[in-house]
């Protein structure tokens, strides 16, 4: 038998070298609180409680998958998304902030009291289409994915947060969409977008445990889900709809150039909380109807 409080030393101890400070308290405090069944303010006073040799192995299993570099999030096997809990894990990627940055543009940008009808291609854990039917009830929410595994995910997901989604299987560079019901007032995507020469800079813990699939695109063909989503997205837009993207850092004013050539105006890019261009959207008009 071994005290909390000496949990958290070996916490420290172990995970120094690879994380800061902010970083294992919060990581001590989300998986003590989860095994212990122990709110925070309860956590906060029970420093001296016994613990039992199979809650110190799963801390110690904890420590020895972090510094192996598997991602906390798929460790603990959920995440906190625009103020919801999602099961997360090796089906589908870790939802980024940047992507509630998305989200809550969106959000922002229409009447939330008014049903509007969304399409989330290449949905993934389906945190964009689950985030926005939290925010708006009254909506019918599409998610589209290809991965069977990633809609498992998107399935465990809509029980786990009791949010109802329309999910279909849907390849986002097929020739489905004509077998899409058009009216849609958004279509948002964050899809594949890091060109394969960039794998050399990215870290470990993406590489060898998130699915490459949802990662990666060829390096001579960039836009290809910018181009295939655009071309059918404004086609399957009602008028005055919009279209919301999440992008590479470096390809945003490529983006733009393909939802301009494809009828889209008022064209806006916007910089994430880092400064970094990682979002665009466009409108389509009935002016601009072929």
């Amino acid at each position: 038998m071994s005290q909390l409080s000496t949990v958290r030393e070996v916490f420290n101890l172990e995970l120094s070298p690879k994380f800061t400070a902010s970083e294992i308290k919060l990581i001590y405090k989300t998986c003590a609180s989860k095994r212990l069944n122990l709110s925070l303010t309860e956590l906060m006073f029970a420093k001296d409680i016994d613990i039992q040799r199979h809650d110190t192995d799963y801390f110690q299993s904890i420590i020895d998958r972090l510094l192996a570099n598997e991602p906390f999030q798929y460790i603990i096997g959920s995440t906190e998304f625009y103020g919801l809990e999602l099961l997360c894990d090796k089906r589908a990627l870790i939802p980024r902030p940047e992507t509630e940055e998305l989200v809550d543009w969106i959000v922002n940008s229409i009447d939330t009291n008014l049903p509007v009808k969304v399409a989330d291609v290449c949905a993934g854990s389906g945190c964009i289409a689950l985030a926005l039917k939290s925010t708006l009830p009254l909506s019918i929410i599409h998610a589209l994915e290809f991965s069977d595994n990633a809609l498992s995910l998107i399935e465990e997901n809509t029980s786990f947060t009791d949010l109802k989604l329309e999910i279909l299987k849907f390849d986002a560079l097929g020739t489905q969409y004509d077998s899409l019901e058009s009216g849609y007032s958004i279509i948002v995507s964050n899809p594949p977008y890091i060109p394969l020469e960039d794998e050399i800079l990215m870290h470990s813990n993406v590489l060898d445990h998130e699915p490459r699939m949802a990662l990666f695109v060829e390096n001579d063909s960039p836009f290809v889900f910018y181009k295939k989503i655009s071309e059918n997205g404004y086609k399957l837009l009602k008028d005055e709809g919009w279209i919301y993207y999440e992008v590479h850092e470096n390809l945003a004013e490529g983006v733009k150039d393909i939802m301009s050539t494809n009828g889209f105006v008022n064209i806006e890019v916007r910089k994430d909380l880092q400064g970094k261009e990682r979002m665009i959207r466009g409108q389509k008009l009935p002016s601009r109807h072929e």
